[in-house]
């Protein structure tokens, strides 16, 4: 699939990482690109193995005109939802750049609402668009070394391992050691240990 959209210098592309988790914060990035970047096998880094995905983070740390990566936290996703809280992740990362993009590439079908610069949702934009491409690269990262962080703090959890999705082995460790602080607690396998008061001891 072509991506010579994401070489427009002037354009930013914003991606997200950990929507759909147990635990954690939202992550967003949002990265400029210049005409000249050379980032072999670049695509949605859903698609790229972790190895892979280490690499190009580098590479785009380098080559990258500007890049930023914000996140809500977990008490945010708690107050405003994981939507608006992605939102508000995707807002951070784009103000966060040291160069004012004339227009931003949201991959998705939304905007966030206080973004204030001109910008366009593209679906599967990050298999279309290769500023979007190389943002959801650093978001996925940025959101792994989470995970591995909490890991060394809990490695009864095995975060390392599901990265915090409700996997069945997750589940097992959230109904055998209970929910820790780091949880989602709107999250309903999170929502309903909480109601039978199975925390973190």
């Amino acid at each position: 699939m072509s991506m010579d959209l994401g070489v427009l210098p002037s354009h930013a592309g914003v991606d997200e990482a950990g929507r759909g988790p147990l635990v954690g914060s939202v992550y967003a990035a949002a990265v400029i690109l210049p005409a000249d970047y050379d980032l072999p096998g670049l695509t949605d880094s859903k698609k790229l193995s972790e190895k892979k995905r280490d690499a190009l983070a580098v590479l785009i740390k380098q080559q990258a005109t500007a890049w930023f990566v914000a996140a809500a936290d977990v008490a945010e996703i708690h107050q405003y939802n994981i939507l608006f809280a992605t939102m508000r992740a995707m807002a951070r990362a784009v103000a966060g750049l040291h160069i004012k993009p004339a227009k931003v590439w949201i991959d998705g079908n939304r905007i966030p609402a206080d973004l204030a610069l001109p910008a366009e949702a593209v679906v599967k934009g990050d298999l279309k668009i290769a500023a979007i491409s190389a943002a959801s690269i650093l978001a996925k990262t940025a959101r792994d070394a989470e995970m591995y962080a909490l890991d060394q703090r809990y490695p009864q959890y095995g975060f390392a391992k599901h990265k915090g999705y409700g996997t069945a082995a997750h589940l097992a460790a959230l109904k055998q050691f209970g929910v820790l602080p780091q949880h989602r607690q709107d999250f309903a396998p999170v929502k309903a240990l909480l109601a039978q008061g199975k925390c973190f001891d």
